[in-house]
């Protein structure tokens, strides 16, 4: 009967042993960033998203993400491209990042969020759902511009407004390493 226990016991450790590890994230992952202004609302792209994730089976234990700035475009254009990167101030902070601090009740994580020079800690509600590929977390997240000290962009001397709050979305799918 020890023995059988025992097996059982190994057994169980060894399946949450290979649940544990390092995660990069996917070509499928995908983030956007709309927001609107006194014209129209807008949707950019996030290009090139790094990230890696620690996970135990269950949670994630570390996630370090990357977003480069230059890399975030839009469909309208160069000139919304340069208004865009100019407000997250690309020259001095050409990535935005965030760090894992905690994992809330399995839908909320907490971290600390940089964009243009500025951490704040940040509640994001997520889902997060095991897939083939490892782990897909999703969820959205509004942000105030000016909460980080950017100005909302403005054009046709100051006719167009961009709007200070923003959402940004994701699908983030981490796959095994």
């Amino acid at each position: 009967m020890k023995n059988i226990f025992l097996l059982l016991f190994l057994g169980a450790f060894a399946c949450v042993g290979q649940a544990q590890g390092e995660y990069a994230l996917a070509d499928a992952s995908k983030m956007t960033i709309s927001g609107s202004s006194t014209v129209h609302d807008w949707v950019v792209a996030a290009n090139t998203v790094s990230a890696t994730l620690t996970y135990d089976g269950t949670a994630p234990k570390q996630i370090d993400l990357e977003v480069a700035v230059a890399d975030i475009i839009s469909e309208r254009g160069a000139t919304m491209d340069k208004k865009m990167h100019d407000a997250l101030k690309k020259e001095e902070h050409p990535k935005v990042t965030f760090k894992l601090t905690e994992v809330k009740d399995k839908s909320t994580l907490l971290g600390m969020l940089n964009i243009a020079g500025v951490e704040k800690t940040v509640e994001i509600p997520v889902s997060m759902n095991t897939v083939s590929e490892g782990l897909k977390i999703s969820g959205e997240k509004k942000l105030i511009l000016q909460d980080y000290g950017m100005e909302p962009p403005t054009a046709m001397f100051g006719q167009i407004i961009v709007g200070d709050e923003v959402t940004v979305i994701f699908d983030l799918i981490f796959s095994k390493q």
